[in-house]
């Protein structure tokens, strides 16, 4: 198991920055963000985030990505990319870069619930995934869709609805421990069994449900709020264990966005606490029959 960072979560850093800290840190692997954003007086995850490559542009710097990923030593967990499933030319732009990079997948993202008739969305996707898996096979890369909440694959039941029968090489999912606290969750060992071989990633982020006051009947308002790792209710180490009972042992890609901690510190402790769990978890798996 090889642990990385998506850098959607350390905005402060630039993409220099960010490689060296977490080069120096222990990880593995870096995940770039990839996207246009809005500028912003101070950095933030969604907008000014330092650490993001712009999609517009994105081949003029594949060679610095290239350079100050190896530099250090790290590796490619794949490319977090926001290009949606059915923009098929950036979608063709981005596995181009993939390949380019050697970073082996990345991200497409699935349309938000209340853009259209769910049959709809979902089968017109179907036919993104179709077409992109073909042209990934081209490039020698694979797609990863991601559980997300609010979209149409919230959950591993509809996502291996949505790729079943895609070649698992080029079409995987990304399982999102974070996201399925807001919607979508299901049996950690269950949805990984169900995933089978189109389980080809993960990311790990905890969240909590809070009160935030009441709706007009009444009755208490809920919002959902990122958590740092150990305080959401998401239970991480549990997670480890149906990741060893299955036999994962890719990628974990990191993106917390707590700020409880500064953010070097929550870098170095995250990483110190997922090797206790992963290495816990691997003492305590069933010894195969």
């Amino acid at each position: 198991m090889r642990f990385s960072v998506f850098t959607a979560s350390t905005p402060q850093w630039s993409p220099f920055e960010a490689a060296n800290a977490l080069a120096e840190q222990g990880w593995d692997g870096i995940e770039w963000r990839i996207t246009d954003q809005e500028p912003a007086a101070e950095p933030g995850f969604w907008v000014g985030n330092r650490a993001t490559w712009p999609l517009r542009g994105l081949e003029e710097h594949l060679a610095e990505i290239d350079r100050i990923t190896r530099a250090c030593g790290l590796e490619f967990s794949g490319l977090g990319g926001y290009v949606p499933s059915r923009d098929r030319a950036n979608v063709e732009r981005m596995l181009s870069a993939t390949a380019v990079l050697g970073a082996g997948r990345v991200r497409v993202t699935m349309p938000a619930l209340g853009t259209g008739r769910y049959p709809d969305l979902f089968d017109a996707t179907r036919r993104d995934l179709e077409w992109a898996a073909e042209r990934a096979a081209g490039y020698g890369v694979s797609v990863l869709v991601e559980l997300h909440h609010r979209t149409i694959v919230a959950s591993a039941s509809a996502a291996i609805r949505l790729v079943d029968g895609l070649d698992p090489a080029r079409v995987g999912v990304i399982h999102d421990i974070g996201n399925l606290v807001i919607e979508g969750q299901e049996d950690y060992l269950a949805a990984f069994e169900m995933l089978g071989p189109y389980l080809a990633h993960v990311h790990v982020k905890n969240a909590v449900w809070r009160p935030v006051g009441q709706r007009p009947d009444g009755s208490t308002a809920w919002a959902e709020q990122w958590a740092p790792l150990r305080h959401g209710q998401a239970d991480v180490g549990a997670y480890f264990g149906a990741l060893a009972e299955v036999g994962y042992d890719g990628w974990v890609t990191v993106e917390d966005f707590s700020t409880a901690q500064p953010l070097a510190e929550r870098t170095r402790d995250n990483l110190a606490y997922l090797r206790t769990l992963a290495d816990r978890a691997r003492a305590v798996r069933p010894t195969p029959s």
